[in-house]
């Protein structure tokens, strides 16, 4: 493969994507060579094969999931990138389950492609297990932001796995939704998915809660309790808020997930077990290990593989989606007809910082369905503490203030020029927040700062922040 270029196939129904994919290729010194339809490919499959295929999802005729299913039996070692404007964790459970080697949003950095396609060339192709199903969705785990698709993929890549995994992010982002993703495209599927919060439980009650008690073991113990860990059996335990549990406990934990047994609360005999545990916390665990708040060992049983379930600040471009369905589910809830959300309203939405993240942005849904007086909620229907009314001006006012007050300052001790000292600065800040904002991905950080990519990157490389 290194004597030559590389040869690339793409199938899209979509000429301006092929094309660009073709003279992004080509100036990556790579052959390619095009199809409009998946058929069109099989035929020509069966004369040569490609080092590497590039194929959308949705077509007409064949759809690329189909191709993949195709080409995983008559050419099991073809790696594939799967590229679609359809980006949902059922796209990319199933790109996975289906052997793709990567799962890339549209639309997508021309970039990011190219390296995924070295990428895919170096491995060789490597097929990912179909232990599962692809055809179940959680409803409620959408989004198309980049931090979303981010956890989609990791999703994906977990299918055909029982993996311990560790679950990160803030409070209300939605971990106990991805645990039941996984459980739920894992080959436990059709097992028990328990969850326990962790610190909902006093942490006296906790080990019972856990581990179960004998009949008599403690005062109260009136009869034998099954606890979450035999429920689990053969399943999913999803454990929230684990940084919160007390050293002892840690210590019980850490041994089931070494030994897989344990002993009931007052019991004689250990009890073997068949669990797969997912944990999640909002805390820095790491931290957490050098303050000796939580054991070492036990974090790194747990963090096995992280997910980071993004704060709702980080995916703004998915509230209009996270509105859109809410909505509906709060009509439905409430048995209220199903209101609509015009475009100002959104947009004052998507600008605030929502602390409470998706859970705040649900109950939000509920309080507007009761409380917007028409059949469409506007700008006027959204209180000042979801960023409404006065709160979206005293926002502005606030910053605006502290640019005039700026300002003075610097005239108070030299004559200017002014936009020469604030033009780097204010550009600077705003690059870094859309850069963090799409996790990094130029293409997405361009649009929405209203430039095209080569424009961020020539601003990125003289204020230098590459």
């Amino acid at each position: 493969m290194a004597d030559r270029p590389l040869n690339v196939w793409v199938v899209d129904d979509d000429q301006s994507v092929r094309w660009v994919l073709e003279k992004a290729l080509s100036q990556a010194d790579m052959e390619s060579r095009s199809f409009e339809r998946a058929e069109h490919l099989l035929e020509a499959i069966a004369h040569a094969e490609p080092d590497v295929l590039i194929t959308d999802v949705r077509m007409p005729g064949m759809s690329g999931i189909t191709l993949l299913e195709r080409l995983r039996t008559s050419c099991p070692n073809l790696p594939i990138i799967v590229i679609t404007a359809h980006s949902d964790l059922e796209n990319a459970v199933a790109a996975y389950k289906g052997g793709a080697f990567e799962y890339l949003p549209k639309p997508f950095d021309i970039d990011e492609a190219v390296d995924l396609v070295r990428k895919a060339a170096r491995k060789n192709g490597h097929a990912k297990s179909d232990a599962a199903s692809a055809g179940q969705t959680i409803p409620s785990l959408i989004g198309q932001a980049p931090a979303m698709q981010e956890v989609f993929r990791s999703i994906g890549r977990l299918a055909g796995s029982s993996m311990t995994v560790l679950i990160t992010g803030e409070s209300g982002t939605g971990k106990e939704l991805i645990a039941r993703a996984l459980h739920e495209h894992s080959p436990r599927a059709n097992k028990p998915f328990v969850a326990l919060n962790t610190s909902a439980i006093a942490a006296e009650l906790l080990e019972s809660e856990l581990f179960g008690h004998e009949k008599g073991s403690f005062t109260g113990a009136d009869a034998r309790r099954i606890g979450r860990f035999e429920q689990a059996d053969g399943g999913t335990l999803f454990l929230d808020e684990i940084g919160d549990m007390s050293p002892a406990l840690q210590t019980r934990l850490l041994r089931v997930l070494a030994e897989s047994e344990f002993y009931r609360v007052g019991g004689q005999s250990s009890i073997k077990v068949d669990v797969r545990v997912i944990a999640a916390t909002n805390q820095d665990l790491a931290r957490a290990v050098k303050e000796s708040r939580f054991r070492e060992d036990l974090y790194h049983r747990l963090n096995v593989i992280r997910i980071n379930s993004p704060p709702l600040r980080q995916r703004r471009a998915d509230i209009p989606l996270l509105l859109n369905h809410y909505l509906t589910e709060a009509a439905k809830e409430l048995k209220a007809p199903a209101k609509a959300i015009d475009g100002g309203a959104v947009d004052m939405l998507r600008g605030y910082d929502w602390p409470g993240n998706v859970r705040q942005l649900v109950n939000a849904t509920r309080r507007l369905t009761v409380t917007a007086p028409g059949t469409v909620i506007t700008t006027e229907d959204i209180p000042p503490d979801l960023g409404g009314g006065a709160a979206s001006q005293k926002a502005t006012q606030d910053w605006t203030r502290s640019l005039a007050s700026w300002a003075e300052r610097e005239l108070s001790v030299k004559s200017g020029p002014l936009l020469d000292a604030a033009l780097p600065e204010f550009e600077k800040t705003l690059i870094q927040v859309a850069m963090s904002q799409t996790n990094g991905h130029r293409q997405e950080a361009a649009k929405l700062l209203g430039w095209g990519r080569n424009t961020l990157t020539r601003k990125m490389r003289s204020l230098h922040l590459d």
